[in-house]
């Protein structure tokens, strides 16, 4: 079992939830990029997490997310104190720093949560980094005191204006790059369509950009084949060849349909009935 230490609400909103739990095994190996598989109990679903944060010596790895499905709504629920059953990782491959002096990492949402560990790990590693981070409005961002400690330049962005600059993160980024900017290479993590954007500005640049995949996953092995995506015209797997793949080769739109697969069956799943137990499905 893995014991919540800390939680806390990140966001006026009440949209994102971050929690501190006790992982010494993941926590030692872990590294910025990869993630975790967590189940609440033996009768959960199996649900992928980037790993926000980690401390060695203390032996804690920090999620964030969103309650959004059921199994987050139930993780949400629980409280300091309480436990996890299953908390797997450190899955995927660690993000690649090598070589780099000057990144811009773009995040959107509460993809903020997984941009923050990976822009806080390069300008760890001596990389210059300039932050984006982007939302919709002032209420739901998260993790600003965070970034602005983790990277070089933050520019926190609202769609409507409401907070910072206002605008798209690729306006910003545009920007930027316009301006005189030099980047060794792009990253983009949020929202799929977001991130196929991002590919879309930097491309006429030749700037490498990479993002991390979050699509459908089941086992994280690589053994089910659930999150298989097309780069550069080949299967990959995001769980065991990603989740970071150079964006300019992703089959954007293969991907947002293969998300989409499942959305009737999402909803009907909230509303379950067990044909065995007679029980409500949890996950």
């Amino acid at each position: 079992m893995f014991k919540i230490l800390k939680k806390r609400v990140l966001n006026a909103a009440g949209t994102t939830t971050e929690m501190v739990i006790e992982a010494p095994l993941v926590a030692r190996k872990c590294k910025a990029g990869q993630f975790i598989i967590f189940r609440l109990d033996e009768y959960g679903e199996r649900v992928p997490l980037t790993i926000a944060d980690y401390d060695r010596e203390k032996g804690t790895v920090t999620i964030m997310f969103q309650p959004a499905g059921q199994s987050t709504q139930m993780l949400n629920l629980l409280e300091e104190g309480d436990c996890i059953a299953d908390f797997v990782g450190p899955l995927g491959k660690p993000t690649n720093m090598e070589g780099l002096k000057r990144v811009a990492v773009v995040g959107g949402g509460v993809g903020c949560a997984i941009a923050y560990p990976v822009a806080k790990g390069m300008h760890e590693h001596g990389i210059e980094v300039d932050m984006i981070a982007g939302f919709r409005n002032k209420d739901i961002v998260i993790l600003e005191d965070e970034m602005r400690a983790g990277c070089t330049n933050l520019y926190l962005c609202t769609d409507d204006g409401s907070y910072g600059w206002k605008g798209f993160t690729t306006d910003k980024l545009k920007e930027l790059i316009e301006s005189g900017k030099q980047y060794d290479e792009v990253v983009a993590i949020g929202p799929t369509v977001m991130m196929k954007f991002v590919c879309v500005a930097t491309k006429p640049y030749g700037i490498k950009t990479v993002v991390s995949l979050n699509p459908i996953m089941i086992d994280g092995t690589g053994m089910c084949g659930g999150c298989r995506v097309t780069v550069g015209g080949e299967t990959k797997f995001a769980c065991v060849d990603g989740p970071e793949f150079d964006g300019h080769l992703v089959d954007w739109d293969e991907l947002i349909n293969r998300n989409s697969f499942y959305k009737e069956e999402e909803t009907e799943a909230k509303n379950h009935i067990c044909r065995l137990t007679g029980g409500v499905r949890r996950g």
